[in-house]
């Protein structure tokens, strides 16, 4: 199933024009800086910003050139910057709103089982007035994965909560698309979240989409906003197994087994790994007598230069997996490097997104 949309706004000094197509799953992350239409597309592809175009999910036409779904009857959850829940009401109260709403044939969400998960029970009497920023987030995603959604839209739903309730809210969203088992669109301009939830990305700059690529993609594009040259990073899924009596974490991923130095607690879910172009180095061999244990075999995919003689590399893991490599242009001549040498990239450091 695929989710097929284009829209034209015009306003006085801003113009949103996009087309795109794309997979039904997964969290796609609408990133770019401030004013570039991130939150007209999601308010259009709601229906709350009625405009010219056309907005298809799967077989369902929610908006044509001559047809147009208001949206109170598209099934969507939309959650905001700021929690807009009922003050009056009890946490209970606001859930139940949702649930409501949607007539008992075509709920397909188990309240209990989204009270417990986004841990609202203790919560539950407590007058929406009385909650933390990060309570009433929380809230404000189980009202709206109770409505049964087939669409899920978050517009920057952690800008306005303090880096405690971010910490709190973080790994509920990574797990929000399994658990609503509908896509996600994702508002955001901060790097990390991208890197921490986003299976896809939508770029977007001066009301256009830039790029519509798979996250690993759109890590890889040398002119990409999401990091600065010295900033750019590859991320790597995997699991965690049990830690070592020596301290070493391992990390299985499609490309083997990579060490970490780091605690976490062991999860049963699927992590993320953050490994920087700056912190891998490359080998034409695999090298013993040394101090670097991740030593993975690889392929280069491409070399960018960048400024001041350093290049950046894009290597290709066992897996499929690619990670960056930043290289001075002396070293990668010196190696004798160009697009599909073999090599090994060695991995001086890297961080789980926990």
């Amino acid at each position: 199933m695929t989710i097929k949309a284009a829209f034209n706004v015009q306003r006085d000094h801003f113009r949103l024009q996009v087309d795109f197509e794309l997979p039904a799953r997964g969290v796609t992350a609408l990133f770019g800086p401030s004013g570039c239409g991130k939150t007209t597309l999601l308010r259009a592809m709601a229906g709350l910003e009625r405009c010219p175009g056309h907005f298809w999910l799967g077989e369902q036409c929610w908006q044509d050139q001559q047809f147009f779904v208001p949206t109170h009857q598209r099934r969507l959850g939309y959650v905001f910057q700021e929690a807009s829940l009922f003050a009056h009401l009890s946490v209970l109260g606001n859930l139940e709103y949702g649930w409501r709403r949607i007539p008992a044939a075509q709920r397909r969400a188990d309240k209990a089982q989204i009270i417990d998960w986004l841990g609202l029970t203790p919560l539950l009497k407590q007058k929406a007035a009385e909650l933390s920023g990060g309570q009433r987030q929380r809230v404000a995603i189980g009202r709206a994965l109770l409505t049964s959604p087939e669409l899920l839209l978050l517009d920057e739903p952690l800008s306005a909560l303090d880096n405690r309730a971010k910490r709190e809210i973080l790994p509920l969203l990574e797990r929000l698309s399994a658990q609503a088992r509908v896509p996600v669109f994702y508002v955001t301009h901060a790097p990390e979240e991208v890197e921490r939830l986003a299976d896809r990305v939508l770029l977007m700059d001066q009301g256009r989409i830039t790029c519509n690529d798979s996250l690993q993609q759109a890590l890889a594009r040398p002119d990409t906003p999401l990091y600065k040259d010295d900033e750019v990073a590859g991320i790597i899924e995997g699991r965690l197994a049990a830690p070592l009596a020596d301290g070493r974490l391992p990390f299985d991923c499609k490309a083997g087994r990579i060490w970490l130095a780091d605690l976490a607690p062991l999860t049963s879910d699927s992590v993320r790994l953050r490994i920087l172009a700056s912190d891998v180095s490359i080998a034409l061999t695999h090298i013993s007598g040394i101090s670097i244990v991740n030593q993975l075999p690889a392929t280069v995919a491409s070399i960018i230069p960048l400024t001041k003689g350093r290049m950046l590399l894009r290597l290709t893991l066992a897996g499929g997996e690619q990670i960056p490599a930043q290289l001075s242009a002396y070293s990668v001549a010196q190696l004798g490097l160009t697009s599909g040498s073999r090599c090994y990239a060695l991995i001086k450091a890297a961080a789980l997104l926990v």
